[in-house]
């Protein structure tokens, strides 16, 4: 937990819980790399606490790599070492930068080309429902897009403050951008017991409670969920859009995991295709913004920063505002740019690269299906611990049980009872998690946000020994 004073001298309340655990577990590997350290039961900290597919030991997809690097270093473009269709798509992002460089600053909302292959990408994935490059951002990730939007929506004071409902568990990002920009945060509660479903009703009672001390005008939808992995259906896309719609809310639909479904009888569907499809009086009303990214998917290339969204149904003042506001940061950074052109340009078939494009994409998304099952059975399988089907993303978010002596015990050391759990699982295996009092959760329920990206091998390893601390830790505080 931070505090990190605004412009106006108020105390902003960031709870960023994945990367409090970034902190620590290094610490705890010098420790072990110093031979003057103090001896631990275990011989390396696994990092399972945060989606960072590379730092995991996932290769990254070649020929965005190519294009990237041609794009970077364009004397490459002579070498015969590069696929003609990786040249092709580099050529064709250098025209579209200043001075045919990378290192040129581009408009505020990004590479021409590039926002016309994105619109040309969300028609292809929603079978021909028109997208317009005039709506679509390029950002510095998602996270980059979902706060400059926040800015945009956010108003008012007292019991006018905007409020912005967000799912309960929800990613950091939300309650760290609401909490700083002075809104007020709107919990709606996700079902566990019926596999992190979202629920019209729970919406409802959420809206109707927050009503008595804000203005709520947004509602986000993280799907698939982090850090639940559910994957929202059709019906239930459908109710929530007739929602936003009955109330006037504006959408913000985070899905950066859109890849990532595994379980049978599981698909994506966007918000956007849903949106059309129910039919103009929904589609040229609903005010929407959408988000992807490079970094998770099949592609995980976090550290490029690559994003973008689109937004529809802005009114053209507003949407004036917001270019002006990106603006202030000049540009998103272009190598980032240039990636995400190829997560939505990627080979074609009769290309030179598609064979090989297909065989290495299919091949990271059958791996995560099969750690996603492997994960939920193996936690099902430990005494006082349950997890739902890890339907999709990259995470599992199990339920555990903490004995009321060690919450006890988590008092007097003034943590949740979660955070003293899972700070007793670095301690005593190495295995860096996130407690789910970070993510949000219902009161007297505790749990915990694992990624599922390791190595499978190393991912049982980690598995039978939160098996073996989980058994020992119930024993002690029985």
């Amino acid at each position: 937990m931070w505090f990190i004073p605004s412009s106006q001298g108020r105390r902003i309340n960031l709870e960023l819980a994945a990367h409090e655990f970034v902190i620590r577990a290094p610490v705890m590997q010098a420790s072990l790399l110093q031979s003057s350290g103090i001896k631990k039961p275990f011989t390396e900290v696994i990092k399972a606490n945060i989606g960072d597919a590379h730092a995991m030991g996932q290769r990254p997809i070649t020929f965005l790599r190519q294009v990237v690097a041609l794009c970077t270093y364009p004397n490459l473009l002579d070498s015969p070492s590069f696929p003609e269709d990786a040249k092709k798509r580099a050529r064709r992002i250098l025209q579209g930068c200043g001075g045919n460089s990378l290192g040129s600053y581009t408009a505020s909302q990004g590479i021409n080309c590039i926002r016309e292959d994105v619109a040309s990408y969300i028609e292809r994935r929603d079978g021909g429902v028109p997208a317009d490059p005039d709506n679509i951002y390029l950002t510095t990730g998602a996270s980059d897009g979902i706060s400059a939007i926040l800015k945009i929506l956010i108003s008012g004071w007292g019991k006018s403050r905007t409020g912005v409902m967000i799912p309960i568990p929800q990613y950091p990002l939300y309650s760290a951008a609401i909490s700083e920009l002075d809104a007020i945060q709107v919990n709606y509660y996700l079902d566990e017991e019926n596999c992190w479903a979202l629920n019209v009703n729970e919406l409802r009672r959420a809206l109707n409670e927050a009503k008595a001390y804000c203005n709520p005008k947004v509602l986000c939808i993280i799907n698939p969920g982090n850090p639940t992995g559910q994957v929202q259906n059709r019906k239930c896309i459908e109710d929530v859009i007739h929602f936003a719609w009955e109330e006037k809310l504006f959408l913000l639909a985070d899905e950066v995991y859109q890849d990532n479904v595994y379980s049978e009888g599981c698909q994506f569907h966007s918000f956007k295709k849903i949106l059309y499809e129910m039919g103009p009086e929904y589609y040229n009303n609903v005010e929407l913004a959408s988000f992807h990214s490079t970094s998770k998917g099949y592609m995980g290339e976090c550290g490029y920063r690559g994003g973008y969204m689109e937004v529809i149904n802005l009114h053209p003042e507003i949407k004036g505002q917001l270019v002006k506001l990106l603006s202030v940061r000049l540009c998103p950074p272009v190598s980032g740019q240039a990636a995400m052109d190829i997560v939505v340009n990627p080979p074609v078939p009769g290309e030179e690269s598609y064979a090989q494009f297909i065989k290495e994409k299919e091949s990271v998304l059958n791996n995560l299906a099969k750690k996603a099952k492997l994960t939920e059975d193996m936690f099902n399988k430990i005494p006082g611990v349950h997890c739902n089907p890890l339907q999709g993303a990259m995470y599992a978010f199990p339920r555990i049980f903490i004995p009321s002596k060690a919450i006890e015990e988590a008092k007097a050391h003034k943590m949740a009872p979660d955070m003293f759990y899972c700070m007793k699982l670095l301690e005593e295996t190495g295995i860096c998690v996130v407690p789910g009092s970070g993510f949000g959760q219902r009161e007297g329920t505790y749990h915990f946000r694992m990624t599922i990206l390791p190595p499978v091998e190393k991912l049982k390893i980690l598995l039978e020994k939160v098996k073996d601390f989980h058994i020992k830790f119930l024993e002690k505080y029985a």
